[in-house]
């Protein structure tokens, strides 16, 4: 039986991008073998050009991504976006160049607003973001109140929600119960902005300090507010207990979320579904995090993990210094943790959603 093609639209697959690290998740599965996946370069994450080269690829990437199919002849046009503005511009153009070629599109959208909020107040853009969707052969949404709400904003079109899926091997080391005699060691892995609660987490832990509590903080990532991160530990002398290293990848990344205690990630941002999350809870790190996107349909409050309100350093205190003083509790969570990822969460059951979707296409 002939091979069916798929060209897959994402960022350079070397790129730090949630996106990029989905596309390489389906190019490593056993998508491979029953379909022809091919790559086509969307968006600034992994080039390096000026903001002049920037606006030539806009311009001209729809004839580009033209020619690519008319030369690779695919039968599916799988689009990467996510629910912002500039990202459904960009995108609409590669969707009505598939469609006029006659593909299949399969548009997945990775986080952003919800689109009854996308273009609130503006009916003609809401009219096209419902054709766009509806038009498009199937959606793919991460969430469970994406997929509700995309459902109720577009009812012609097809719905379905696949979440992402990470490769746990090199983070399945056995989990040993944290010793009460050494400082509890929290971590934050991720893109270092004011709106992933960073501020919250220095301030709970200054709480936590005053307490007499013996915490540590990892900090590993970069972003746009690492200066003033740091400025903020150095006024308040937490130079010795708050350690920045930088992005980490790999074997090193592994090493620090096996070596931590608990994951802090109390974002306010409009997530998808973290990698960092699922990453953090398949090494036995329970995360104390906020509901928020698609993070309260992986873990359930006190049993994978720990809810805290958005913005609120008194209650993530709260939160950690629970794990603190329970280490037996920090324990269970980090074993059902991981329970729920290896279950769930696996690149096998993302590439048996994708290649059932592809199928029925």
């Amino acid at each position: 039986m002939k091979k069916r093609t798929v060209v897959i639209l994402s960022p350079s697959l070397q790129a730090v991008s949630g996106v990029s690290t989905h596309a390489n998740m389906l190019y490593g599965s056993n998508l491979s073998r029953d379909f022809n996946l091919l790559h086509f370069q969307v968006g600034s994450e992994g080039r390096e050009e000026s903001a002049l080269g920037r606006v030539g690829r806009f311009l001209t990437s729809p004839w580009r991504l033209s020619a690519f199919i008319i030369a690779r002849r695919p039968d599916i046009v799988h689009i990467n976006s996510s629910m912002d503005q500039k990202a459904f511009w960009r995108d609409l153009f590669y969707f009505l160049v598939a469609k006029m070629l006659g593909r299949k599109v399969v548009t997945q959208f990775h986080g952003g607003e919800l689109p009854q909020r996308l273009f609130a107040g503006s009916r003609w853009r809401n009219a096209l973001l419902r054709r766009f969707t509806s038009w498009s052969d199937v959606v793919v949404v991460l969430s469970e109140e994406e997929l509700r709400c995309h459902r109720a904003f577009s009812p012609a079109a097809k719905i379905v929600r696949i979440p992402n899926a990470i490769i746990a091997d090199e983070l399945l080391n056995p989990i040993i119960p944290s010793d009460p005699s050494r400082p509890l060691r929290l971590i934050f892995m991720g893109r270092l902005a004011r709106e992933k609660g960073l501020f919250e987490v220095v301030e709970a832990l200054r709480m936590l300090l005053v307490t007499g509590r013996h915490v540590e903080l990892i900090v590993a990532g970069a972003g746009p507010d690492e200066m003033a991160l740091k400025s903020l530990v150095s006024r308040l002398g937490m130079d010795s207990t708050v350690k920045f290293v930088g992005p980490v990848f790999g074997a090193a990344k592994n090493r620090l979320w096996v070596s931590a205690d608990v994951f802090v990630f109390p974002t306010y941002h409009k997530e998808g579904l973290p990698y960092a999350l699922l990453e953090a809870m398949a090494a036995g790190t329970p995360p104390v995090t906020c509901a928020i996107a698609a993070i309260p349909d992986v873990m359930i409050d006190g049993v994978h993990g720990l809810f805290v309100p958005a913005r609120d350093p008194q209650a993530l205190s709260a939160k950690i210094q629970r794990l603190y003083d329970d280490r037996s509790l920090l324990y269970r969570i980090a074993l059902a943790g991981r329970c729920r990822v290896a279950e769930h969460y696996t690149v096998a059951r993302l590439a048996t959603d994708f290649g059932r979707l592809y199928q029925a296409l």
